[in-house]
């Protein structure tokens, strides 16, 4: 990982403790995933993201930025290109379609916990005088021995697309083209570096069994209707 983006991923964290500090008390990390720490998973398997949006490449987006942050957070990611063969083969090919298999299913594949993530916006907004993208998304991280939740967070990430010009004209347009060309990828890595810095970390990570009393974590992040 080269310093950029580690510098990038604190920046990102610091944003959301200074977000939560306005909106909601926030709480340690040890407080509210106690059965993470319990646990203590090593290899995680990304479950197809399950998709509500009309955007059918924000699946795509999404998966392929995960791997980074949990490498990042300690954890070991089995590789997403050939569970999806596998489950391709199973005649798996969105991840609604499991939502009635256990999370223990997975653990043949040599997993200790599953991520399964929802997208539920996906959106493009434009108003008067500017526009945003914004992305929302559900996490759920689940045992593989227990199936029960270890973590999880909720979110929506608003990128702003507005044009600085100060003629109305020019910004109008300049805002218009702006987001039509808003490159999603940025917007799903910055989305899952957010949520990953609540995740207490892994075997693999500096911080692990170091960081249960970071308070970093939102409460309002932790309603799955938020």
């Amino acid at each position: 990982m080269t310093r950029k983006l580690l510098k990038q991923i604190i920046g990102l964290a610091t944003a959301v403790l200074l977000t939560g500090c306005a909106s909601s008390p926030l709480i340690a990390k040890k407080e509210a995933f106690p059965n993470m720490y319990d646990e203590q998973p090593v290899s995680i398997f990304v479950a197809p993201p399950i998709n509500q949006t009309t955007a059918a490449e924000a699946t795509e987006y999404l998966t392929v930025t995960l791997p980074q942050p949990l490498s990042f957070h300690g954890f070991y990611t089995l590789p997403i290109e050939v569970t999806t063969e596998l489950l391709h083969q199973a005649g798996v090919q969105d991840g609604a379609q499991l939502a009635d298999v256990p999370p223990e299913y997975f653990a043949q594949f040599g997993a200790d916990a599953v991520l399964y993530i929802t997208i539920k916006k996906w959106d493009t907004s434009y108003y008067v005088v500017g526009g945003n993208v914004s992305v929302g998304l559900s996490y759920e991280l689940k045992s593989a021995k227990t199936g029960e939740r270890l973590w999880n967070y909720n979110q929506t990430v608003v990128v702003d697309t507005t044009d600085g010009s100060s003629n109305l004209l020019v910004k109008l347009v300049a805002t218009a083209i702006k987001t039509a060309a808003q490159d999603y990828l940025p917007v799903a890595r910055k989305a899952n570096a957010i949520a990953m810095s609540t995740l207490p970390n892994g075997k693999y990570s500096p911080m692990f069994g170091k960081d249960g009393e970071m308070k970093v974590v939102n409460k309002q992040a932790l309603d799955a209707d938020n």
